[in-house]
């Protein structure tokens, strides 16, 4: 198992050919070590990825890293930001090659092959995002989003998934993600897994979402069913 997600880690840190081809989120299965189905899921937005995998039945989290990446001639480079398997390589540069079609991407040299869920569209939240404030009591907190402790959302056209992390100390906080949607000023997040909690699994979760002044306002209650409003800025 963690070969395979060894592979898929050094997969999505070199997605090459077209970067444009690989915006969006993609799909894998497998068999864990005690054979049970696995299912790994990658996101990629403009500059940043993510792959987790978690227990295809249960939703059960397994593991998660991701960071930046840049491409360069055939060659992805990622700057690893945070690992659930080996922490040591955060702050590290990986990279490799993969073969990418309009549906399928595969390892070079693995047999590893990941399809397509979709291309980034229709886009409206389809990103990287961090959290950069939260409003309560009617006041406005900022947060600032430079510091090392993040907590960070990436997007697809149909997938999200929350991340908080530490690049300075290494440190793995949480995460979560599953499907979205965003319908009449609504969105209603679908959790497939959730690192703290197995229990929430299969929860949906409906938020009231605006933009204001380039940021995204996103308020409603929490899994816990605390309220709350926060505020989210695409990630540069």
């Amino acid at each position: 198992m963690k070969k395979i997600f060894v592979l898929l880690f050094c997969f999505v840190a070199s997605l090459g050919m077209n970067a444009q081809n690989i915006i969006g989120a993609w799909e894998g299965y497998h068999t864990s070590e005690t054979g049970g189905k696995l299912k790994s899921v990658v996101i990629i937005a403009d500059g940043y990825q993510v792959v987790s995998t978690y227990d295809a039945k249960t939703g059960k989290f397994v593991q998660t890293n991701g960071g930046t990446w840049k491409l360069e001639g055939n060659t992805m480079t990622e700057k690893v930001e945070f690992d659930t398997v080996t922490p040591e390589r955060v702050g590290t540069e990986v990279s490799f090659e993969v073969k990418i079609t309009d549906t399928t991407m595969e390892i070079v040299g693995s047999s590893m092959k990941l399809t397509r869920i979709d291309d980034g569209t229709p886009g409206k939240l389809q990103g990287a995002w961090l959290m950069s404030g939260r409003v309560r009591d009617g006041k406005e907190q900022s947060r600032d989003i430079t510091r090392p402790r993040k907590t960070m959302k990436m997007l697809s056209g149909t997938r999200f998934q929350w991340i908080a992390y530490n690049t300075e100390t290494k440190q793995f906080m949480g995460t979560g993600g599953g499907t979205y949607t965003t319908v009449d000023g609504k969105y209603t997040e679908n959790i497939e897994f959730f690192s703290r909690d197995d229990s929430r699994v299969g929860a949906s979760l409906e938020f009231d979402f605006n933009f204001a002044d380039g940021n995204w306002h996103h308020k409603g209650f929490s899994s816990k069913g605390d309220p709350m409003h926060e505020i989210w800025t695409v990630r540069q």
